[in-house]
């Protein structure tokens, strides 16, 4: 009996699978099985991890609009700074807050100092 040749198929696939795997290192790039599993691993991997981008990111804008905040000795907290912003109806987000923080610092103590005064003079209006 003749000898059968396989097609291409399977070869076209473990092809596509490894060159995801080439850059891994030891048996993770050159056995088909480990190569397999490690593709599922840094799939799942990189699923998790943009989400957790994100919550990094938004610690870190906090964290600097915090430290800005608290060095200079302003009566605001960051949370209060942030209600006050909403409350005010600004555009300003906390990733620009924090931009505004570590580029230009001034311009970060003139937006809270406008914010006091204009919450102060809405508050003092409203109680006479």
């Amino acid at each position: 009996m003749t000898r059968i040749k396989r097609g291409y198929i399977a070869r076209r696939r473990r092809t596509k699978i490894r060159l995801f795997a080439s850059s891994f290192r030891g048996a993770h790039s050159r056995l088909t099985r480990t190569i397999t599993q490690q593709k599922i691993r840094a799939l799942v991997s990189a699923h998790r991890d943009r989400d957790r981008k994100k919550r990094d990111f938004r610690r870190l804008w906090i964290t600097r609009i915090n430290a800005v905040i608290r060095e200079r000795g302003v009566s605001h907290s960051y949370s209060r700074l942030i209600h006050d912003v909403y409350k005010r109806q600004f555009l300003l987000n906390r990733k620009i807050l924090a931009q505004i923080a570590i580029s230009n610092r001034n311009c970060l103590y003139m937006i809270s100092n406008e914010i006091i005064k204009e919450v102060d003079w809405k508050e003092s209006t409203r109680i006479i």
